[in-house]
């Protein structure tokens, strides 16, 4: 009986369980319907870490497509989390994710039709999403036509490059203006054909910079590197993680196949004064300021590609078609739910 169970459970792949992953994965262990969740990984040494948390670990690599065999039929949702890779202009392992899962599809169209199922047995897999309405179904049963399986993609507003400041949403044309931009548009356009086909039903939450305790730019700051002059500055957007593994988790809900939704919160901030909020939140001295000019001069090309992109994300759509309620709205409702001065 509780083999029975187990094997009855519904699933969910998790591809890429770093920090955001491992908060999807608490966040679904936590309900009711308790599905099993599935974590890809890359090294089969985090496999303990990984049972600790409660998952269930695969050994794969998406650079290494042979070694994903085991995902075909293996969760009707997946969490696709994956950064593309380091270099070049397409996303390789975004495609060979879109491959292993569509292989179970290909096979069943290469078998010869089989006699309808019973009645009962047709009952006994009526829903194709178990989890998400906390019943219990079998993954799967011979003879029915695999469903497409649902894929939520972690991708990024990096995507729309400088936008000058403008207020824009989800329908603004993409225009990456670096490589790393590039190939998430390019892992996107492989989806949205893959729904096409078929394969896929997936959904693409565009992502900004992402924030909690351990992920705020303390070392940044006590550095003191500095930040553009308000003239110059640009206008950046925000995520807390756990409120980003809530949108993910209700994206394989409610998103609308296709379909894009900005995760960003109602923050309306430059970047240099979100790092002076944070500055002042943990008792640091301010970063110095500087002009674009003397920014070009002296600092590194990563820290200046984020100086040179300036956008204000609407998440009406996040708000109206997901009716996510955001936990922290503001950077500042995070920073406030800190105490008093805190200490680095």
């Amino acid at each position: 009986m509780d083999a029975t169970r187990i094997l009855r459970r519904p699933r969910v792949l998790i591809v890429g369980c770093g920090d955001v992953g491992l908060r999807c994965a608490q966040r679904l262990l936590a309900r009711v319907s308790r599905p099993r969740v599935i974590a890809l990984t890359t090294r089969a040494a985090r496999a303990g870490e990984l049972r600790a948390e409660g998952l269930t670990p695969i050994v794969g690599d998406l650079d290494a497509p042979r070694t994903l065999r085991r995902l075909a039929g293996l969760a009707r949702t997946v969490l696709h989390l994956a950064p593309p890779p380091p270099d070049g202009a397409d996303d390789p392992r975004t495609r060979a994710l879109i491959a292993a899962l569509g292989a179970r599809r290909r096979r069943h169209a290469a078998r010869p039709a089989v006699p309808a199922l019973g009645r009962a047995r047709r009952q006994q897999g009526h829903a194709a999403y178990g989890w998400l309405d906390g019943r219990i179904v079998p993954e799967g049963f011979s003879g029915a036509e695999p469903p497409r399986v649902r894929v939520v993609y972690a991708s990024t507003t990096g995507v729309y490059g400088d936008c000058g400041g403008a207020f824009i949403d989800e329908t603004r044309p993409v225009r990456p203006a670096n490589a790393r931009a590039k190939r998430r548009v390019a892992a996107e356009r492989r989806l949205r054909q893959a729904n096409v086909r078929g394969t896929t039903a997936a959904t693409i939450v565009r992502i900004p910079g992402i924030y909690a305790r351990e992920r705020l730019p303390l070392a940044r700051i006590g550095q003191g590197k500095p930040a553009l002059v308000e003239q110059d500055d640009v206008y950046t957007n925000h995520i807390h993680a756990d409120d980003l593994a809530a949108i993910m988790l209700r994206s394989a809900v409610r998103g609308r196949i296709g379909r894009v939704v900005h995760a960003s919160d109602d923050t309306v901030l430059k970047m240099g004064a979100y790092f002076d909020c944070v500055a002042d939140t943990f008792d640091l001295p301010r970063v110095p300021r500087v002009t674009r000019a003397q920014a070009e001069a002296s600092l590194e090309p990563a820290t200046l590609s984020f100086m040179r992109e300036s956008r204000r994300l609407s998440n009406a759509r996040l708000k109206r078609e997901l009716r996510v309620t955001l936990r922290y709205p503001t950077v500042d409702d995070f920073l406030r739910s800190l105490g008093p001065k805190q200490n680095s």
